[in-house]
């Protein structure tokens, strides 16, 4: 049995999701998976997620899906911009990690703990304008880097951080939840779409082995990121727009509920639109639909500005 190749950036996190889907898919068909390491031009630049664009992180394996180079490939599902791409398909969504924000700081200090001009660290628009919106006086600055790297700025020998704010999936996925001094509290801190899942993507003809990759699929975990997923695309906003969502999946009384809560925030904080909408799994996507159609009549597409 020949193995099945599973494309994979080089970075620590992203080896680690690959290997534990290889492991996954390995353990429930029998099918052996070699990684194969490809080079994105996220990896090559130091620019600010925010300038490189929706995809960065993912094109690279893309092509080397639609070019044969490989047979699947392993992407944070965040990371992946909302329009369908032609020729391929997400075969799987694995059952999702803690979608939450983590908070790695100095002292072991927590959000609130953190001293008037404390200097945090963090890549994403989203958490900037969370950051600004509690009102705490930090001085929040956008950061490169891997997760180790990322880290180092607070606990390493030349740390120039107080605090960073991080992907609880991502510290998790590497081995470092030791370090985290708080998970943050989605009513203080709401995560991106999709953060903690994964998508498991191959070719759109590959029947074979769309139907061995389905083995990967939770029902739940899949639902959430549909419904929050149409919300960012009906807002036409990417994956650097200060949008966040958080959907779960949870029993009701007339079957399993989903219920999604949005937020649009301005980048400097001072304002913020947040709405919530329930519905049944099955209809997630037009839940995630509907609750950016009320953010919009609420005015949250005056609040994206430059970064929609």
């Amino acid at each position: 049995m020949s193995p099945i190749r599973l494309g994979t950036r080089g970075s620590a996190l992203a080896l680690a999701q690959s290997r534990g889907v290889a492991d996954a898919l390995t353990a429930a068909t029998g099918h052996p998976v070699e990684l194969v390491h490809i080079v994105t031009a996220g990896d090559k630049s130091s620019a600010p997620v925010a300038q490189l664009g929706v995809g960065v992180f993912v094109s690279a394996l893309r092509d080397a899906l639609l070019a044969g180079e490989i047979d699947f490939a392993v992407h944070s599902y965040k990371d992946l911009p909302t329009a369908q791409q032609p020729g391929l398909h997400i075969a799987a969504v694995p059952e999702r990690a803690d979608p939450r924000d983590a908070l790695i700081a100095r002292d072991r200090l927590t959000l609130t703990e953190l001293p008037p001009g404390a200097v945090v660290g963090t890549g994403a628009v989203r958490r900037i304008a969370q950051l600004h919106a509690l009102g705490l006086e930090l001085s929040v600055t956008p950061i490169r880097g891997n997760i180790d790297s990322r880290i180092a700025r607070v606990l390493g020998p030349q740390a120039d951080l107080d605090a960073v704010v991080l992907a609880r999936a991502g510290v998790a996925r590497i081995g470092r939840t030791a370090d985290i001094t708080e998970t943050l509290d989605p009513m203080l801190m709401l995560p991106a779409p999709a953060q903690g899942a994964l998508a498991v993507e191959c070719r759109a003809g590959d029947a074979d082995l769309i139907e061995l990759l389905a083995a990967l699929d939770h029902a739940p975990s899949r639902a959430a990121v549909v419904a929050e997923r149409a919300m960012l695309a009906t807002l036409e906003a990417g994956c650097s727009a200060p949008v966040a969502a958080h959907a779960e999946v949870a029993e009701g009384e007339q079957g399993d509920e989903i219920y999604l809560r949005g937020a649009v925030i301005s980048p400097d904080g001072a304002r913020a639109v947040r709405l919530s909408r329930t519905g049944t799994p099955a209809d997630a996507a037009e839940i995630g639909k509907a609750l950016a159609a009320d953010l919009l009549d609420n005015g949250a597409d005056t609040l994206m500005g430059s970064t929609a």
